[in-house]
């Protein structure tokens, strides 16, 4: 019953209300590659509206093109009813259409009144800055978002959540009309990302319509209203949010059925690679032991700050131990650096492929072979032919989609760079890997790929340590759990038999309550 009021509301909403933005037929061609074909979407006033599909579907092209960044090739742009073009990010703005992108565009050195008010500062009758008044205000914006903060302080001592606050706060001073999200709560813990989802609500009151872009799909069934599904630069499917579920946004998404999103494969496990003995490192870290046998996954799982980010880095020397001891195949070892773990057989897959793990701006051959330079260096002097063997395997073996070895990675979607990272890493022949957030923000069809490449790399021997915030993962792909709290290991549970209130009770410091 409410399944068929909820589509027959948006139906009476649609003829009763223009749409605010209308892309028509929309196409767009970069040399050799038609990114978009003949998309079409309509924003309601008011409308939370997702947009969902893998990487490489035509998401941040089809938003770039409503923001003024990209020009299409053919297809039209309406907005309010009036055919509009949009040659660039300040006309964009003119027509009230503000992107709110992960890499906030703000400045930190700034206050953040300062901040909502950069470039159109009010003045006293004197012309100089009203900073009483510009704090005044700042603070009835952010009043508005429930947010309480000081518009005095600098931007740089609040944090990642509230600069999300106060760029929404922005776009709302400019009386914006659209905002655009791309992944918005991809560094927001659960309490961050509820307070975001309360300022939309907010927003949604003011009219105010909502681009809503996520590979989480709990938060787009949580906070829209209608979804557009894409694949390979096209619309495959537009409707309303009651109408659909998790499965079917998957199949069209993917274009092919998922039976499971978590396909664990369990085999015989084998001696202790990875041993970890009272590591301690002073403030974060605490009396901290466990071991890791071949063949087996070990996830880590905690709240933001429990510490586990630290324990890989220490493991991989990144990040000096206090005390304590770590042994491979049953010795002990002194890793100081990363070129030490390296040495010792320990890989590391960080939880930013893009500023840790990758250099955007150079090939993929490159990328694949910074690891193992010793390898394929005579006398100082790289074996080119050498390097690209290396590189034309490790693209093969995991299935890069790629034009070529000699494209930039920065180039290639967040799936198929994450498989870059790995393939550095397994050039380096690893007898054990750290995976650190293996599959944030890339799309589920990649998610299922890099699930099924950590199958085969345990079916070889590899000991595999893996952090994961998102919890069914790390239930489902772990063979045992380590959860911490506050840098200590809380509890070490069996995976596949767990429940994410186990996980949280220990992750919240609540297991004896």
């Amino acid at each position: 019953m409410i399944k068929k009021k909820q589509i027959r509301e948006r139906k009476v909403c649609s003829m009763r209300k223009l749409p605010i933005v209308e892309v028509k037929n929309i196409t767009k061609v970069f040399p050799g590659v038609r990114a978009l074909d003949k998309v079409s979407l309509k924003l309601l006033p008011g409308e939370v509206h997702g947009l969902v599909g893998e990487n490489g579907a035509g998401k941040s092209t089809l938003i770039k093109i409503i923001s003024g960044v990209y020009q299409p090739s053919s297809g039209e742009i309406i907005i309010n009813g009036e055919k509009q073009v949009i040659k660039d990010p300040s006309s964009a703005l003119l027509l009230g259409i503000v992107p709110v992108h992960q890499e906030l565009n703000l400045e930190q050195h700034l206050s953040v009144a300062e901040n909502i008010y950069v470039g159109r500062q009010p003045k006293t009758k004197f012309g100089f800055v009203d900073y009483r008044e510009m704090n005044r205000l700042a603070a009835e914006y952010l009043k508005e978002l429930d947010v309480h903060i000081d518009p005095s302080i600098p931007l740089g001592m609040i944090s990642i959540a509230e600069r999300q606050m106060v760029y929404i706060a922005r776009a709302i001073s400019l009386e914006a009309k659209v905002l655009i999200f791309d992944e918005p709560t991809a560094s927001l813990t659960e309490h961050e990302t509820e307070s975001l989802f309360q300022a939309i609500k907010k927003l949604k009151k003011k009219n105010i319509s909502i681009i809503y872009i996520s590979h989480r799909l709990e938060e787009v069934f949580h906070i829209c209203d209608f979804l557009t599904i894409m694949r390979d630069g096209s619309v495959v499917a537009e409707k309303s949010i009651s109408e659909i579920t998790s499965d079917y946004i998957i199949r069209m998404m993917v274009g092919r059925d998922i039976k499971e999103m978590y396909q664990k494969e369990r085999i015989a496990k084998g001696n202790p690679v990875l041993e970890v003995r009272n590591l301690n490192v002073k403030g974060i870290l605490s009396n901290i032991s466990f071991c890791i046998r071949s063949g087996e996954i070990v996830g880590i799982a905690g709240l933001v700050g429990a510490g586990r980010t630290e324990l890989v880095r220490t493991i991989f020397g990144d990040l000096q131990k206090t005390s304590g001891e770590i042994l491979i195949d049953g010795k002990v070892v002194n890793i100081n650096s990363p070129s030490d773990a390296i040495k010792a057989g320990v890989g590391l897959v960080p939880e930013d492929r893009k500023e840790q793990g990758l250099v955007l701006g150079l090939p993929v051959f490159i990328n694949i072979c910074m690891a193992i330079i010793s390898k394929i260096t005579s006398l100082g002097i790289i074996n080119r032919r050498t390097e690209t063997e290396f590189a034309n395997q490790y693209v093969n073996q995991l299935a890069i989609r790629t034009p070529s070895i000699y494209q930039q990675v920065q180039y290639l979607s967040g799936g198929n760079q994450q498989r870059v990272v790995i393939a550095k890493w397994l050039a380096t022949n690893p007898k054990i890997l750290l995976v650190d957030e293996p599959t944030r923000g890339i799309d589920v069809g990649a998610k299922a790929e890099i699930h099924a490449l950590l199958n085969e790399l345990v079916k070889k021997g590899v000991a595999i340590l893996m952090i994961s915030s998102e919890l069914p993962e790390v239930l489902a792909m772990s063979d045992r759990i380590l959860i911490m709290h506050q840098g200590q290991v809380k509890a070490e549970l069996p995976g596949g038999r767990t429940t994410e209130e186990e996980v949280m009770r220990y992750a919240t410091g609540h297991a004896n309550a």
